[in-house]
C-alpha cells in the first residue's frame, strides 16, 4: 500500500474504469483524471474521486499535490488503430504529447511509480509468435508508434528522476466486470467482441470480418483476449511491485499466451447466445498483422499474478451481460 492515493487517467474509460474497481477493492484510495470524452462520470466507482480535465492540463500537477498521489495508472487516449493510420497527428497529440505533459506533472509533482497502459501495437508485423518482450518493437501505424514513444520517455524519466515504471503491453482486452459494475461503453465501439455482443442484441445487423486471408488457420486474424478484470488485477500487482522495488521498472507483455481468430470468437459468441450472428466479409484494414500472441512468461515470473478467467466462452458471457446492463440502462 502507498502513503497517499493512486491517480487514474482516463478512469471514466473502459479499462481504466476497471482499475479503479480493482484499486478501491483492494484498499486503496482513488482519484481520476478524465475529460469525459469518450469517458462516462457514472462509469466511475463511487468510491473514486473523478476530477474532470485532460491529462495534457498545467493543472494536473495541482492535483496530484493536493490528493497526495504517490502512484499514476495512465489508462487516458485514443485507441482505434485504422483512425490512427488516417489521422496520425490525432494519436501524436492524445498519446505521445498528452502522455509527456502528464508525465513532466507526475516529475514536478514528485510522484514515484507510473504505471503506463502500453500495446501489442508496438510490435508491429512480430518475427515470431507468440511475441515476447525482447522482440523487435516496429509499429505499423501511428497508433502503436505514439504508445512507443511513451514506454521510450518513461525509460528516460526514470533514469533521470526518482520514479519508476511498469508499462503493459495489452493485448485484446474484453469482457467486462463479473459484477456487472462496468464494461466497454462506448457508442460505436471497434473492439470484436464488443460489436459481436451489439449484434447478438440487436444493436447491430451484422458484424464486419475485415480480411479473410491472412496467413492464418482459417484467414482472419488471430488475437490473445485478456479479460479485462484480469488485467485491472495485473495493474494493481504492478503498483505493489513498483512500491516494493523502487529501483526497477518493468515493460510485461499483458495477455494470456494463447489466441483465436476472428471466426473462432463469432463462433464463441454463437454458442453462448445460442444464436447464429450475421458476418459480412470485407476486406483487411490498415495497420491489422496478422496474428498477435503473448509470450506472457515474463509477466506470470514478475508479477504477483495469475489469469483468473481465461475462457473465451466466459469472457463472452461477462460481455453479453454488461450489453443487456446497458439496454436495461437505456444507454
Amino acid at each position: 500500500m502507498i502513503d497517499g492515493k493512486v491517480m487514474v487517467t482516463g478512469g471514466a474509460g473502459y479499462i481504466g474504469s476497471h482499475a479503479v474497481l480493482a484499486l478501491c477493492d483492494a484498499g486503496y484510495q482513488v482519484v481520476v483524471i478524465d475529460n469525459l470524452v469518450t469517458g462516462f462520470d457514472w462509469a466511475v466507482d463511487s468510491r473514486a474521486t473523478l476530477v474532470e480535465m485532460a491529462v495534457e492540463d498545467s493543472r494536473v500537477a495541482e492535483v496530484i499535490r493536493e490528493h497526495r498521489v504517490r502512484a499514476v495508472m495512465h489508462f487516458a487516449g485514443s485507441v482505434v488503430v485504422p483512425e490512427s493510420v488516417s489521422d496520425p497527428l490525432k494519436y501524436y497529440r492524445n498519446n505521445a504529447a498528452a502522455s509527456r505533459s502528464l508525465i513532466e506533472s507526475a516529475v514536478a509533482g514528485g510522484v514515484p511509480h507510473f504505471i503506463f497502459s502500453s500495446t501489442a501495437a508496438t510490435y508491429g508485423t512480430p518475427d515470431r509468435v507468440p511475441i515476447a518482450e525482447g522482440d523487435p518493437t516496429v509499429p505499423i501505424n501511428p497508433y502503436g508508434m505514439s504508445k512507443l514513444m511513451t514506454e521510450a520517455m518513461l525509460r528516460d524519466v526514470a533514469a533521470a528522476h526518482p520514479m519508476n515504471y511498469a508499462a503493459l503491453r495489452y493485448f485484446n482486452v474484453a469482457g467486462a466486470d463479473p459484477q456487472a459494475r462496468s464494461g466497454q461503453s462506448t457508442v460505436g465501439a471497434t473492439h470484436l467482441i464488443k460489436i459481436a455482443v451489439e449484434a447478438a442484441t440487436g444493436k447491430r445487423d451484422a458484424v464486419g470480418v475485415y480480411g479473410t486471408d491472412f496467413d492464418t488457420p482459417d484467414g482472419t486474424g488471430v488475437r490473445d483476449y485478456i479479460h479485462v478484470s484480469d488485467l485491472a488485477a495485473a495493474h494493481v500487482a504492478a503498483l505493489e511491485l513498483l512500491v516494493a522495488e523502487p529501483a526497477k521498472s518493468h515493460t510485461l507483455n499483458a495477455g494470456y499466451g494463447r489466441g483465436f481468430s476472428v471466426l473462432e470468437v463469432l463462433d464463441a459468441v454463437d454458442r453462448v447466445t445460442n444464436r447464429t450472428i450475421e458476418r459480412r466479409l470485407e476486406g483487411r484494414r490498415a495497420g491489422d498483422p496478422a496474428m498477435l500472441v503473448a509470450d506472457n512468461a515474463a509477466i506470470l515470473a514478475t508479477l504477483d499474478w495469475r489469469p483468473e478467467r481465461d475462457d473465451l466462452d466466459g469472457i463472452v458471457r461477462d460481455a453479453l451481460a454488461w450489453e443487456r446492463k446497458l439496454a436495461e440502462m437505456g444507454r
